[in-house]
């Protein structure tokens, strides 16, 4: 099969389209032949040496994944052969190829709704975003949230489930995107480079932070007492934190079939809408790594395997 991957890190250049031995699944696990895979900001860190050791090299890039069942490990459970599905993968296992295996819990059926390429742009980013307004920051319905980068990946996503949730939405975005974070569901929209966010949004319960640097530091101020900053970028100020009265938390996603499951449901029933910004074939993989570093892509940039 072809995979897109590693051997060094650095630029775009270092990717490259190998021929690898198709993966058999192990026990609990299925595969998949795969439809489609995006591209994540977590794919560019790792392609310049974050989060994986030079000693796990070659590695295969890419999180999300939507495929067919092709094949089923013993006591695989839940799926059977043609099922078509999407899932977060693990870091050991790369999307942006022809056929990925992984254990089956961390699968749920694709949305009827999407297309395979919609459903390719879901996993890492849909996670990421209902586990940092849900699990970590605790969000309910009739609290406010002020969500920083609303328009990209992640952030077009945790507004739609906030808004469906029941909290009042105020988001961050460049101008360009104002009217689009809005149709998500945002009450208020914030337009970074002409406005403060600081004038508009008060008395937050929680602040989901997917800019970090200063965006983070001046979101203490707007926080209530015992509200919380949630990031997935950086750390947030424990001191800080403590002279607000409030609270922080970092955290990474993790792969949860059972959430992508509930997602899916808020999809088909209409609530819930990725946005696809591009869309390439896996030998293009190098290219959806430059869009996406250069920064303000509305909602993902997907590959195309088949």
């Amino acid at each position: 099969m072809k995979a897109a991957r590693i051997h060094r890190f650095g630029g775009p250049e270092v990717i490259q389209v190998d021929d690898v031995q198709t993966p058999e699944p192990g026990r609990g696990e299925l595969r998949v032949r795969v439809l489609a895979s995006s591209v994540n900001p977590v794919d560019w860190k790792i392609r310049q040496g974050g989060f994986v050791g030079e000693d796990k090299l070659p590695i295969t890039l890419g999180r999300d994944v939507c495929g067919t069942v092709d094949a089923l490990g013993a006591d695989a459970v839940s799926f059977e052969l043609g099922d078509t599905v999407f899932a977060m993968l693990p870091f050991e296992v790369g999307g942006n190829a022809e056929f990925a295996a992984a254990k089956c819990d961390i699968f749920a059926p694709k949305p009827d709704r999407l297309d395979p390429v919609q459903a390719g742009s879901l996993g890492l980013a849909a996670l990421t975003a209902w586990q940092g307004i849900f699990d970590h920051g605790g969000l309910r319905r009739g609290q406010r949230i002020l969500i920083h980068g609303a328009a990209g990946g992640v952030g077009h996503l945790a507004v739609q489930f906030a808004a469906a949730s029941g909290a009042e939405v105020f988001a961050t975005c460049a101008g360009e995107d104002v009217d689009f974070v809005r149709s998500l569901g945002a009450r208020v929209v914030i337009d970074y480079k002409t406005q403060r966010f600081e004038d508009l949004a008060k008395n937050m319960d929680v602040v989901f932070d997917l800019v970090a640097g200063e965006t983070q530091d001046r979101s203490w101020s707007v926080l209530r007492e015992g509200g919380i900053i949630v990031s997935t970028l950086t750390e947030p100020d424990r001191n800080k934190a403590s002279e607000h009265g409030a609270r922080g938390a970092h955290y990474m996603a993790q792969p949860n079939g059972e959430q992508l499951r509930e997602i899916a449901r808020l999809i088909d029933d209409g609530v819930v809408t990725p946005h696809v910004a591009r869309v390439l074939s896996l030998a293009e993989v190098a290219e959806a790594h430059r869009l996406l570093q250069q920064g303000h892509v509305r909602g993902k940039v997907v590959l195309r395997a088949a």
